[in-house]
């Protein structure tokens, strides 16, 4: 939401200021120019994509729009669901988790938290982590090692739509000089025209330049940026699991790994502890 608030007072601000110079809006609108700078961005950016990172690119502007799911409620839930898990490792048994990890989607802890359902990708986390906890296929000295490599491999997968999409706000200054270029074409075409359509047509020419370095930097870089700052949320939340499951296999009690992952959260989202606590004591 904030990036459409953003986004809105840019145009605001630049069009309020072009009138206030007495300029017409209307002599800014030439949907040629437009069609130039963003088919050849566009163009440029599939051609430099592995499709897979396409992909990742497309799903990164719905989140940007969206907003990060990795809030403070975000993280309540998942301590609440961790709790609940390491409490019942710890009373019944490792081997009680057994179809919480086969079966995340039917499991009745789960089940009780939407925002941790809804993240395929940190539910695989947990479990696949906590089922080599749970049938002793690594010991605690290897688990932070392979956490941090699941960690690293998700840093890299952020790495390549954050790099593409900045790259492009990097050449549509480029392209908006493309734009004008093709303008300044078109008129002298016309040079022996009436003033006024030559004057028209250089002011065509001067948008698509103006068109180019605001969408780079009025809109596609500040994207790119706030791409960037959701892939680190994204990544501190894993880290926030790991810490969790760390203290788990080094056998702490759930009270305390809960605590100390809390600790290690940005202030923004941390939870408050007297509401955690309360919230936990629910859960016994």
């Amino acid at each position: 939401m904030l990036i459409i608030v953003g986004s809105i007072i840019v145009i605001v601000a630049v069009l309020t200021g072009f009138t206030m110079a007495g300029g017409h809006i209307h002599s800014l609108i030439h949907p040629s120019e437009l069609v130039t700078i963003g088919g050849a961005a566009t163009g440029a950016l599939v051609t430099m994509c592995p499709k897979q990172v396409l992909k990742d690119v497309f799903r990164g502007l719905i989140r940007t729009i969206k907003g990060s799911p990795y809030n403070k409620r975000a993280y309540e839930e998942l301590f609440k669901a961790m709790y609940q898990l390491l409490k019942m490792a710890r009373y019944d048994g490792v081997l009680a988790l057994e179809s919480h990890m086969a079966e995340p989607e039917k499991s009745s802890i789960f089940s009780r938290y939407p925002s941790l359902m809804k993240n395929q990708n940190a539910l695989k986390f947990i479990c696949s982590s906590l089922a080599m906890i749970v049938d002793n296929s690594v010991t605690s000295e290897q688990l932070p090692e392979l956490l941090e490599a699941d960690i690293k491999a998700l840093e890299n997968e952020h790495h390549g739509p954050i790099s593409v999409l900045s790259k492009t706000a990097d050449g549509l200054p480029g392209f908006g000089i493309v734009a004008a270029v093709l303008g300044i074409v078109v008129t002298m075409g016309a040079i022996d025209g009436p003033v006024e359509e030559v004057g028209e047509k250089v002011g065509a020419a001067l948008v698509g330049t103006f068109l180019g370095i605001l969408l780079s930097y009025g809109f596609v870089q500040p994207i790119s940026v706030q791409m960037e700052f959701q892939a680190a949320a994204e990544t501190a939340y894993f880290r926030t699991i790991a810490t969790m499951l760390e203290g788990f296999a080094n056998n702490r009690s759930p009270r305390v790994v809960i605590e100390q992952a809390r600790r290690g959260t940005a202030s923004d989202v941390r939870p408050d502890r007297e509401q955690l606590e309360t919230a936990l004591k629910a859960l016994d």
